[in-house]
């Protein structure tokens, strides 16, 4: 009688920690993002996203989501810091493909973009941009236009100005 006592006691209190402890965790049910917020975008989303149209989208996509030669940007922006960005798209990637020792001056360097970007020639690795006025002074924004759509606060509509 007493074991059976002990067993219907064990029993409810096992049953009362599983229903307390889903309790628990359905009251928890805020997202991160209201408990620890984002932090603020440094660059200028409108800025970033003209750089992204017009040097980025014919690869990766208008959505930044990949296309037939370049690959989905926003899982790998949601894990990448601004300089590693920035190391990445200015400077990591060989633009000498096809280009001679002797013909890395500028003006062969920005044709060779120009072709890549207009498909005249399909690249063999992305062109690095760091000779490119336009996404040179603006990785910082490029960076935080591609955050943003990254984490969910801009969707696939141009930024406002």
């Amino acid at each position: 009688m007493k074991t059976t006592r002990y067993r219907s006691f064990a029993l409810l209190f096992t049953l009362s920690a599983l229903l307390l402890g889903c309790t628990m965790e359905f009251m928890n049910a805020k997202p991160a993002r209201e408990l620890k917020p984002l932090p603020p975008l440094e660059g200028d989303l409108y800025a970033g996203w003209r750089v992204f149209q017009s040097k980025c989208a014919s690869c990766h996509g208008t959505a930044a989501t990949g296309g037939n030669r370049a690959p989905d940007l926003l899982p790998l922006v949601r894990e990448m810091s601004a300089r590693h960005f920035a190391e990445l798209v200015l400077k990591r990637y060989d633009l000498g493909n096809g280009l001679g020792k002797e013909s890395s001056n500028q003006s062969t360097i920005d044709t060779r973009i120009d072709d890549i970007v207009r498909l005249k020639e399909p690249p063999i690795e992305m062109p690095a941009w760091q000779g490119e006025p336009a996404v040179n002074a603006h990785i910082l924004d490029l960076y935080s236009y591609l955050t943003a759509r990254a984490d969910g606060r801009l969707g696939i509509e141009r930024p406002p100005r």
